[in-house]
């Protein structure tokens, strides 16, 4: 039996002798999804409990954030807390749940 002969890929040549290397196509990452974490008005807790609530939850909230967030629930009947990835928006509504406070998620688009 005679063996196969093995394949060898060379670079390819243009007329000036320069050998041109064929360059991988680059992988595409889709941004994963975004969920906004909503807060539901509270006519239970008082506005000051939320708004620290809010910030202990959410520590990237500043004291204006938490308060606007907690204002807009009072007035509108929900609050947008945050817009992130699905993991932490899980974490942080289900840690205000757990402090008393109605939350739920909702996917960005």
């Amino acid at each position: 039996m005679t063996p196969m002969p093995i394949a060898t890929q060379s670079p390819s040549r243009e007329s000036g002798g320069a050998a041109v290397m064929e360059k991988a196509p680059e992988r595409v990452r889709k941004p994963s999804p975004r969920y906004k974490v909503l807060l539901h008005n509270d006519p239970v807790n008082s506005m000051e409990y939320v708004v620290t609530t809010l910030r202990q939850v959410v520590p990237s909230l500043s004291e204006q954030d938490a308060i606007a967030v907690m204002l807009e629930a009072h007035n509108t009947g929900v609050g947008l807390v945050i817009v992130c990835d699905l993991e932490p928006a899980e974490f942080y509504c289900e840690t205000l749940k757990g402090k008393g406070l109605s939350s739920s998620l909702e996917p960005e688009s």
